[in-house]
């Protein structure tokens, strides 16, 4: 029952509409049960001789009249019936979709794409035929069932309940097999995500697959699942293939007993020729609601199983939400780290310790520090992308966790290590933060991040198509166009995470110069490996281990034993050595 009400939910504010397609479902369902009629009559009068050609056309304009109303009747209820569970399908894919886009970055770091992918697609089209579909054959299976029980009584009451006889044993073997379906049904649809996952995934990865030659093996493993998704599906298939003809032999029985019984009733007198035909085509109609009920518990158990692996993605709460936060027009102020400790969830070791640090309004911020040693974590932490305690983090004195979502992101330019862009032209790319932005902003920003030259060069400019994620360009004008996206914004506090990667050390000079003017005006943070991109930074930061091992300027720490010299000594013999390979 709380299934079915959980079902329902979805369909209370379409009350209206499915109101008025059941009205028309059920009235064509006793529409049907008129040309029965006519038709015994009909037979009684060719049986004693009263027929005559008036009866006869009377009776046929009956028929197609019936038959008219019939169809417009089929028209209406698929419109208001199937065609609102169109609405509700659209309804619950918008509400998931935006669901996903609040949900916080450690739910993607648990959730495959690939099962997500599939909940938006086969699960939600489950529950569309449990609510169109389901809901149609039910109320005809029940009404028509009804209807035509009670004019089958007024026929003949011992024939009726002789064909009825079946009913009791098309409900047990619904029930077993309703439990058995719903079981099975998720084991289909888990198997679906994982497949899924493992196409998008391997699509997604095609360029690492082919450049280490994996395609065989790939396709093996896509395969090994394949294979699995198919057994489960035959497994399903194997418990379908024996609930619905096993159904249909049940219903068959009363035409058994019909033909047996109903035979002898007609030879003894009891009952008219035109009766028997009448209660045949009856029957008729009751043995499709009988089937019905196969396919009614088949749609629903197939409902309810992928309602509950969409609920359960509903159902699941942000990690990071705004809670007694106010909106802040300019991030403006100092900003301040206190005694910060940061975990991962399910980890025990700290990802950064004892944390503290200040950025003042306007200069520049370097981190620096080996691969793992937790420079992005503290960037994420800066950004809220994870939760952290009250007290540890302050932007111009105001505790980030005062701060709304909308207003501190909107007011930070971040560019990640891995720069995603989306399949759309360069210039909607570089405009996401606007819904309409002059495509004058779009050339100083693109100017800025030294890759306005490569653009004017494509064919079609600034309204040349990205490939997926990007693919179409190199990573370095990928990179650039990230700073492009986070410089147009003009925000308070700009964040380059190790941006700079995929660049040549030329062009990452021309970047930095030209971002000179910019930062003079914003807090910046920076994060790189390489020492020059931080080297004019107001304060640099060391970090090993998510610890603040050393801290200073570069004319400071490049003179300090320790990590930075290390690593300043060691890229400055690199330097010497590629100036001296291109003379």
């Amino acid at each position: 029952m709380d299934k079915i009400k959980e079902l329902l939910k979805y369909a209370k504010q379409y009350k209206k509409r499915y109101f008025i397609g059941i009205f028309f479902l059920i009235l064509v369902d006793f529409l049907q049960l008129v040309p029965p009629k006519i038709l015994g009559f009909l037979t009684d009068s060719f049986a004693l001789g009263s027929a005559n050609k008036n009866t006869l056309v009377k009776s046929i304009i009956y028929i197609l009249v019936i038959a008219s109303v019939i169809a417009i009747g089929r028209f209406m209820w698929r419109m208001y019936v199937n065609g609102t569970s169109r609405k509700i399908e659209y309804d619950i894919r918008s509400k998931f979709f935006k669901h996903l886009q609040g949900l916080s970055s450690n739910f993607y770091n648990e959730r495959k794409t690939g099962d997500l992918m599939a909940l938006a697609t086969n699960d939600l089209n489950a529950v569309r035929m449990a609510l169109g579909p389901g809901v149609i054959m039910f109320f005809d299976a029940v009404v028509l069932t009804i209807a035509t029980i009670v004019i089958m009584l007024t026929i003949n009451v011992p024939l009726t309940l002789l064909s009825l006889i079946p009913l009791p044993f098309v409900a047990f073997v619904s029930q077993k097999f309703g439990k058995r379906i719903h079981r099975k049904f998720t084991k289909v649809q888990r198997c679906f995500s994982k497949l899924t996952d493992i196409v998008q995934e391997n699509f997604s990865g095609i360029r690492i697959v082919k450049s280490f030659v994996q395609e065989e093996r790939e396709y093996e493993k896509f395969i090994e699942e394949n294979d699995k998704n198919f057994q489960v599906n035959m497994e399903f298939i194997r418990i379908w293939g024996v609930f619905f003809p096993l159904i249909e032999f049940i219903s068959s029985l009363s035409f058994a007993l019909l033909i047996v019984v109903g035979g002898t009733f007609v030879v003894l007198g009891k009952i008219s020729l035109g009766d028997f035909v009448t209660f045949n085509m009856y029957l008729g109609n009751l043995v499709w609601p009988m089937m019905a009920i196969g396919q009614v518990i088949n749609n629903l158990q197939r409902g309810f199983a992928s309602l509950e692996r969409i609920e359960e993605v509903l159902n699941t709460k942000p990690d990071i939400v705004d809670c007694c936060t106010s909106y802040v027009d300019k991030l403006q102020g100092d900003i301040v780290i206190k005694d910060l400790t940061f975990s991962y969830n399910n980890t025990t070791t700290p990802a950064l310790k004892n944390i503290n640090l200040r950025v003042k309004q306007g200069e520049t911020l370097g981190i620096v520090g080996k691969t793992g040693s937790s420079k992005s974590t503290l960037i994420s932490l800066l950004l809220k992308l994870y939760n952290v305690e009250d007290g540890k983090i302050f932007i111009g004195d105001k505790d980030i966790n005062r701060i709304s979502l909308n207003s501190l992101r909107t007011n930070i330019g971040f560019v990640s290590q891995d720069p995603f862009l989306f399949s759309t032209s360069l210039a909607e790319n570089i405009g996401l933060a606007f819904h309409e932005v002059g495509i004058e902003k779009i050339h100083d920003a693109t100017k800025k991040a030294d890759i306005y030259d490569n653009i004017i060069d494509f064919p079609k400019q600034f309204e040349t198509m990205v490939g997926e994620r990007g693919t179409t360009l190199s990573g370095g004008q990928k990179q650039r166009c990230s700073i492009a996206r986070a410089l147009i914004k003009d925000p308070d506090i700009l964040i380059l995470d190790d941006c700079l990667s995929a660049v040549d050390a030329k062009t990452e000079a021309i970047i930095l110069e030209n971002l000179k003017d910019v930062m003079k005006k914003k807090t910046s943070i920076i994060v790189s490996h390489r020492i020059s991109a931080i080297k004019d930074a107001h304060n640099i930061i060391v970090l090993e281990q998510g610890e603040i091992v050393q801290e200073g300027t570069h004319e400071e720490l490049k003179n300090m034993p320790g990590i930075y010299k290390d690593i300043y000594e060691k890229q400055q013999i690199e330097q010497e050595i590629m100036e001296e390979e291109e003379i």
